[in-house]
């Protein structure tokens, strides 16, 4: 499912008074879950689903407040970039390849600054702000959550 249309759905669930929403599709299913804080987005293969699909909703409102406490200390030194989808950190396009970005580098808006997968599916995700990268959050290879701070742009 392309990260636009994720988006738009998790804002929808947020926007509204629906508590929860499913979609399948053939590459997979789609799980967004509103707890007390912000929507939550659990994706899983198809063929994994059935087991998935309970404990993302027993763990939904405990993991939406770690997230946003970690990203406090971030947002007051610079612009926290946040993750738009639950999926696996990577700072460059391939294992051993150059990243993306390095503490230091100077990103312009719209440049790709790390890769999040999900479903198998390699999203890349872009800068919002243009600024200097003064942290990396975030270890390669590492599991982020929705709305999960990724790196700090001054």
């Amino acid at each position: 499912m392309d990260l636009r249309k994720l988006k738009t759905l998790i804002d929808l669930v947020s926007e509204s008074n629906v508590s929860e929403l499913e979609i399948t599709e053939a590459e997979g299913k789609v799980r967004i879950v509103k707890g007390t804080g912000a929507p939550v987005l659990v994706q899983a293969p198809l063929a994994v689903a059935p087991q998935m699909a309970p404990p993302p909703a027993t763990a939904a409102p405990a993991e939406p407040s770690p997230s946003p406490a970690a990203s406090e200390p971030a947002a007051a030194a610079g612009h926290a970039v946040k993750s738009p989808m639950v999926g696996t950190f990577y700072r460059a396009s391939s294992p051993g390849g150059k990243p993306f970005v390095e503490v230091g580098s100077q990103v312009k808006e719209g440049q790709t600054i790390c890769i999040i997968e999900a479903m198998k599916i390699l999203n890349e995700i872009e800068a919002d702000k243009s600024g200097t990268v003064t942290q990396i959050l975030c270890e390669n290879g590492q599991a982020v959550e929705y709305g999960q701070s990724l790196l700090v742009i001054e």
